[in-house]
């Protein structure tokens, strides 16, 4: 089963992943932020794939090794459904949770599915560059972003 190859940091024996080998699979948003983030990515050469809906999300996680996720929990009211499905596939996939008006139980709930960090929308793209810096430091000891 695909969770059970994706762990906190790479394989055993793997070394830190190079660019083009780093996917990140991001939900469709309910604004134009996935065109803006595509900035960060594609001068790193790093993969970004956009998920419209819960099956996109399962055969992507089944059928790719995703380094990260972008999860706007606004999207469509199944913001929430899609980041529990992901902890469901891959327990361990570091995520970064966008929202709009966080509240605090939905920040509770994001601490309890062991989101990484939550950043409030309109999203600051350089407080999204500096988030997936740190973890791809803290979990893969890389600096891609950096």
């Amino acid at each position: 089963m695909f969770a059970d190859a994706v762990k906190s940091g790479p394989p055993e024996g793997e070394v830190s992943p190079k660019a083009d080998e780093v996917s990140v699979l991001a939900t469709q948003a309910d604004w134009a932020w996935p065109l803006a983030v595509r900035d960060i990515f594609q001068p790193r050469g790093v993969n970004l794939l956009v998920a419209e809906n819960t099956n996109d999300i399962v055969n992507v996680l089944r059928q790719r090794r995703i380094w990260t996720t972008i999860i706007d929990i606004d999207f469509r009211e199944s913001g929430f459904w899609m980041l529990k499905l992901i902890r469901l596939e891959c327990p361990y996939m570091p995520c970064l949770m966008l929202i709009s008006n966080p509240t605090e139980d939905l920040l509770d709930e994001a601490i309890r599915l062991d989101v990484f960090s939550v950043l409030d929308k309109p999203v600051d793209l350089r407080i999204l560059k500096d988030q997936l810096n740190r973890l791809f430091v803290k979990h893969y000891n890389n600096h891609i972003f950096s």
